[in-house]
């Protein structure tokens, strides 16, 4: 697959993005999500190029082959959308907007760059992650630790360098395989998996040995550090967006969710997503897809569904 995608640094926002990219024609960016890289879009870049576009996938800021600035302030959503809108504008110079797809994170940042910037984005398919209203009574990290408690895993990460100790003291082998078998939404100190260490790990039908291995070589060289500051800078987030309060997202969109997904079951997600809500803040939402028996990593759990929902949505803008 390496010699089959194509891969560039490219300079953007102040920082070296690295980018695997494949295909001629109109341009999806593809982002993804925590903790993850470009490589988990790697069966929709082979695919997508294949049907007439052009897949880009970036490593974002902080992972894999990208910069990793080391100040956790480096790591806004105004940075975090700065750098897509840069991005943006080197691998489609002429049109100056693109089709988006996010996971995760990705999605997250995707429903921002949306509202920020809708010029620049063509059509939308978010995975995992819906737009949500954020409430201006509480912050993001004490409404998760009200519900949760302290072992809650955004509230985890919020100490600079204690997770990331935690996380060494296990390795990171045998951290990025339990992601990647199944997110976990508790983290206790002392005992941060539900499987103990010397118990043995049975990796997902949907990933090899190799492909999993992929993710913890490039997690060895940079580390969590950057990945974990977008979840120290969702305070921070809360008080930036503030004068976006209210606003609608207007982007022609299409969101797609496992039944299984630890974010479907979140506080108040299905009632959002299924009672208008979701399509309140959304207009343009033309489609909101659940599949079952489907968990968080939906793009490599069902990747020819995933591509043909993709393929289907964007076809109607070409």
């Amino acid at each position: 697959m390496e010699g089959i995608i194509e891969h560039r640094e490219v300079k953007v926002n102040g920082i070296n993005m690295h980018l695997a990219e494949k295909g001629e024609g109109p341009v999806i960016l593809f982002l993804h999500g925590y903790p993850e890289l470009w490589y988990s879009w790697r069966h929709q870049i082979l695919a997508l190029s294949s049907m007439g576009y052009r897949a880009v996938a970036p490593d974002l800021r902080g992972y894999g082959d990208s910069d990793a600035p080391d100040s956790v302030d480096s790591y806004t959503c105004f940075h975090l959308v700065g750098d897509l809108v840069e991005l943006i504008d080197v691998v489609a110079p002429d049109e100056g907007k693109v089709f988006v797809v996010g996971h995760d994170w990705g999605a997250l940042l995707a429903w921002y760059l949306c509202m920020f910037r809708p010029d620049k984005v063509k059509a939308l398919v978010n995975l995992s992650v819906p737009f949500v209203r954020l409430s201006r009574e509480v912050k993001p990290i004490g409404a998760w630790k009200s519900h949760y408690g302290s072992d809650h895993y955004m509230y985890r990460f919020q100490a600079p360098g204690e997770i990331e100790a935690e996380f060494a003291e296990i390795g990171m082998d045998r951290v990025m395989k339990e992601y990647l078998i199944d997110f976990p939404v508790l983290l206790p100190k002392g005992k941060l998996f539900e499987r103990s260490a010397d118990d043995p790990l049975t990796l997902p039908c949907w990933l090899s040995e190799e492909e999993a291995n992929y993710y913890v070589t490039k997690f060895q060289k940079s580390g969590f550090t950057g990945p974990l500051n977008y979840y120290r800078n969702l305070d921070r987030n809360w008080e930036l967006l503030a004068p976006w309060t209210g606003c609608e997202i207007k982007t022609p969109a299409k969101f797609i969710i496992g039944d299984k997904d630890l974010v479907y079951h979140m506080p108040g997600m299905k009632e959002y997503i299924h009672n208008g809500g979701f399509k309140e803040d959304v207009p343009s939402l033309q489609e909101v897809v659940v599949m079952e028996g489907v968990a968080h990593y939906i793009n490599m759990e069902k990747p020819d569904e995933i591509n043909h929902h993709i393929y289907n949505f964007f076809r109607q803008f070409d």
